[in-house]
This record gives structure tokens, sequence and C-alpha cells, in this order.
């Protein structure tokens, strides 16, 4: 089998991640769904990096100059220059937007989070929490050293005294679930290909509906928390903060649907087990096919360079 259709493969299967991710979203409670859709994403973001720098090296080898660099005395096998070079250039072009996008939001990140871990230093902390004094309701977990749970006056004005300590218990689980860095994995696997996005949509609402879940299990009560999060996300709606991406809130993502699972009983892993399993496989395929249409492409290198027989 040729390396080049092999290397196609990582570059295919994250587009049946797409609806399989929200399957997984829906149908699984939100902790295994975290681990299993982070865990695929990345593989499969690994896979197509891999596959689609493969594709550029095989690409340039069909040219004299590069492949006489090379010190190939054979030509490749399997690749021809009338399909290995536009492939190759494609496959340069996907790196490149890759690239550059990944390095405007990484600068734009960091930015934002030392805008916020400014701010927050400047005020005085209660143990991990942090009070802004600002007009625009807020709240978010703040990582870093130590982690912080920063919220504004004008979001403590807006909720009772039991939300409000709903409120925190999710800020605190983001915190304790270190759910910045799988938010960050997420948003570093959508950049490296553009069907991951859906996974990254999928991904941010597990990390919420995790909060979600260990404030409900905190205070006791699925109908407060429920409630928090309602009047929380309400308030906050149109409120202007300088928090980066990866820094979880209780208002963000789709708030209906966190409603309705919180009002609901709370979920168990149940048959659906199956669709993990499902995007499991397909993530190991994908890292399968990669490495090894790399590895084949590798051993037509050394026989083109006369290393092999």
């Amino acid at each position: 089998m040729s390396p080049l259709f092999l290397l196609l493969v990582p570059l295919a299967l994250p587009f049946a991640a797409r609806p399989l991710s929200r399957c997984v979203v829906r149908r699984l409670p939100p902790d295994p769904a975290l681990y299993v859709l982070t865990a695929s994403s990345l593989l499969l973001a690994g896979a197509s990096v891999v596959a689609l720098g493969t594709l550029v090296v095989a690409g340039l080898l069909t040219l004299p100059g590069l492949a006489a660099l090379a010190e190939l005395v054979h030509p490749l096998p399997s690749a021809s220059g009338l399909v290995a070079l536009p492939v190759a250039g494609a496959a340069v072009g996907a790196l490149a937007i890759s690239t550059w996008t990944l390095t405007r939001w990484t600068v734009r990140q960091l930015r934002a989070f030392r805008s916020a871990t400014r701010e927050a230093d400047h005020r005085p902390t209660a143990g991990d929490l942090c009070v802004i004094e600002s007009p625009h309701p807020d709240a978010y977990a703040l990582p870093g050293r130590p982690h912080r749970v920063v919220v504004t006056t004008a979001m403590l004005r807006s909720l009772d005294a039991a939300e409000r300590d709903a409120l925190l218990a999710h800020e605190r689980a983001h915190n304790q679930g270190r759910h910045h860095y799988i938010l960050a994995a997420a948003e570093l696997a959508a950049h490296c290909h553009p069907a991951l996005r859906a996974p990254r949509t999928a991904i941010r609402l597990a990390v919420e509906r995790a909060a979600d879940e260990a404030a409900a299990r905190a205070t006791g009560d699925r109908r407060l928390t429920a409630r928090a999060v309602a009047r929380a996300a309400l308030a906050g709606h149109a409120a202007r903060t300088v928090r980066p991406d990866f820094a979880p809130a209780a208002a963000s993502g789709p708030v209906p649907q966190r409603v309705a699972a919180l009002l609901a009983p709370a979920p168990r892993v149940h048959a659906a087990r199956w669709i993990a399993v499902v995007l499991a496989c397909c993530a190991a395929l994908s890292v399968t096919a990669g490495a090894v249409g790399a590895f084949v492409f590798h051993q037509q290198v050394e026989v083109a360079q006369g290393e092999a027989p």
C-alpha cells in the first residue's frame, strides 16, 4: 500500500469526530466525556500534523535539487511529481495557516492572562477568592500559582447567598480539575485540523458540565446550582472582561442545555459507552495509519538512497 494513501487517513478521520463528539458529550457523564474527547482530539491532531509533514517531505524529494541534497540515487517509488508536489503545496499551506492562527491565539491569550493576573494581584484575597470592584457581572477560575476564583462585585450583588456558594463551588471545581489545561489542549487540536473545532466546542461544554455536577454535589442541591448558573449567565451575558479563553467561567457555554441537565437526574454511565469506544478507535486508527505511512515512506527513502535493498 502506498504510504501517501495511508497518510490521507489521518487527514480524513477527524471529520468522523464531529458527529461522534456531539453524541459523547450528550450521552455520557461529563467527566468521562471530557477525558475521552480531549485525548481523542489530541491524538487526531498529532496524527494529522505528522501526516502533513510527511507529505511535505515526500513532495520536496521529487525535486531534483533536493533529491540530490538528500543523496537519493534512485527515484522514490511512491512519489510522482505530478501528484506529490501539489499535495505537498497544499500541506505546506495547511501547516502555515495552522501555525499562524495558533501563534496569534497564543499571543492574544497570554496578553489576556497577564492582564487578568495583574488585575487580580492588585486586589486583596480571602483564601482563593479575589473580589474585583466592577459594574460588570463576571466570575471565572483564574489559573496560576496560586489558582484563584475571580468574581466581580456586580456578580455578587446579582446572586443571593446560596447562589453565590454554588457559583464559587463551580469555579473552584474548574481549578481543582485543572480544566484550563484541557481547554488549552482543545484549542491546540482545533488549530491543527479544522474538523476538530466541533470536538473543541463539545469539550468546552463538557468542562462546564463537569463543574456544574461538582457544584451540585458540593451544595447538595441540583436545582439551586441550576438557578445559580442561569442567573449568573443572565447577569454576565454582556460583561466586558479581560480573562483569557482558557479561564473557564460559569456563565459560558450553552447555558439552557446545562440548566436542563442539572434539572434532570444525575447522569450515569450506560450503554452509550460504545460511542466513546468508536471515537477512541478512530483516534487509534488515525495514529496507526499515520505512523505506518511515515515508517513506510522512511523505508522508501532509505531504498532510494541505496542504504536498503
